[in-house]
């Protein structure tokens, strides 16, 4: 293990040479290699920090030991001392250049690299990035739990995206409330030795106790310049959109006038004009009905897939919600298409190891060649059998060409079709398609 540290060592030294540029978003100083990990590093570093055991026969036993860390839970926010974004800033190399033996696990058929992969990537780091701002030095192992609470919003700048060559993942804490932090992470690709952004990352991350029963604080967070000003207010903003867009959900409110006269027109355009009858219903040219564009899936929950806590780990059930969207809107599109955002993904629940994992995926809203889809995520314990939703995932595709147009039949798919467009209307700029490499499952 020492052997294969030192190697690593030396590869990031290699690479840290003229290559790892200040990120966007944070003003950086000279790079210390102490905030810089190879990608094998960052789940065992994750493992240090809370004293999580690689055998899942000694999980029980680890975290007995936890509960001896509650003493070091401070009892209000004003008993801890305040970090700064630099504090929490950290790199994370993954190799596929240096290191062709990482490519197969990134790799799809068709030479490029897998999406899925990433998003279990970025969720490690998001919670890596928050054990930093939070560091106690005078503790070996943190008293805090901290988990992926939501997946805000990820934006891809660039589609290409070659297995052949580095990556660089960057990111820090950039706003804090009592119990929460907002992370911004980015990602990059080595091209003529510079990083060049792949995508941007907004992940909220929240601070349990040391057996994850309660919520607990966490380092309060100061600014030092204005670029980190304006970071922390586009943090403050972004927790009032969170707030505005939940109080206006279509579960709470009855849709807009202008949703309304949409979902009526589209109603009007499927009427049989043979017949003077609202059941007699028929597809405009080049459309589909909402419930023939569903995919299904179920997988058992293994150990194998735990986090740190001993429970399903948050990106595996991202890789395997976008994995079934990825080949829902292939199917729905007729071509390969790739990812351009993913936002509001909420952690309602958190799935235990064992579980029967169901997932649906649905094509919700298209428009030219964009598809939007929504996952439902729900588990059942094999005892009770009870289903229980936990996720509900949103990606917006873009195919190779124009795709079908989607039409809902009854009121509670139209609020889908609303829904969908409402997060596709959320979505920035749309993006221009690159035919080399793009990102797939």
């Amino acid at each position: 293990m020492q052997i294969r540290r030192s190697r690593i060592r030396r590869l990031l030294c290699t690479l840290s040479k003229g290559l790892l540029a200040p990120s966007r978003g944070l003003t950086q100083e000279p790079q210390n290699l102490e905030n810089v990990f190879h990608i094998s590093e960052v789940r065992d570093k994750l493992r240090e920090i809370v004293g999580a055991s690689t055998n899942w026969r000694d999980h029980v036993k680890a975290m007995e030991e936890r509960k001896l860390l509650h003493s070091f839970l401070a009892k209000s926010q004003k008993g801890l001392p305040p970090r700064t974004m630099k504090d929490s800033y950290i790199e994370v190399l993954l190799p596929l250049g240096s290191q062709p033996e990482l490519r197969e696990k990134y790799l799809t058929v068709q030479n490029t690299v897998r999406f899925g992969r990433i998003l279990e990537d970025l969720d490690s780091l998001g919670v890596l990035i928050c054990y930093m701002h939070n560091k106690i030095h005078s503790a070996k192992m943190s008293p805090l739990s901290i988990v992926t609470a939501l997946v805000d919003k990820i934006d891809m700048c660039k589609k290409s995206l070659s297995p052949e060559q580095d990556i660089k993942f960057s990111g820090h804490v950039s706003w804090v409330g009592k119990t929460s932090m907002e992370v911004k992470m980015h990602m990059f690709q080595l091209h003529d030795n510079e990083f060049s952004p792949v995508l941007d990352a907004t992940f909220v991350m929240v601070a349990r106790d040391s057996e994850n029963k309660g919520p607990a604080f966490v380092n309060p967070l100061t600014v030092e310049n204005p670029e980190e000003e304006e970071l922390f207010r586009q943090g403050e903003l972004n927790k009032g959109r969170r707030v505005a867009f939940s109080s206006t959900s279509l579960l709470k409110m009855a849709p807009t006038a202008e949703e309304r006269t949409t979902i009526h027109e589209m109603f009007l355009s499927t009427l049989d004009p043979k017949t003077i009858s609202f059941r007699s219903r028929v597809l405009p040219p080049n459309a589909v009905w909402m419930e023939n564009s569903k995919l299904k899936s179920l997988d058992i929950c293994h150990p194998q897939e735990r986090n740190i806590f001993n429970r399903i780990f948050g990106g595996f059930l991202m890789r395997k919600a976008y994995e079934l969207g990825w080949a829902t809107a292939c199917n729905f599109g007729g071509s390969r298409p790739f990812i351009v955002a993913v936002d509001d993904i909420m952690f309602q629940k958190p799935v235990e190891v064992g579980s029967l994992l169901f997932l649906s995926a649905q094509v919700c809203f298209t428009q030219g060649n964009y598809i939007q889809v929504r996952v439902h995520s729900e588990v059942a314990s094999l005892q009770d059998k009870e289903h229980m939703t936990t996720n509900v995932f949103h990606f917006t595709f873009m195919s190779e060409k124009e795709v079908p147009l989607v039409f809902p039949r009854t009121y509670g798919e139209s609020m889908l079709y609303l829904d969908g467009q409402r997060h596709f209307k959320s979505m920035s700029a749309p993006v221009t398609l690159k035919r080399d490499y793009v990102v797939e499952p």
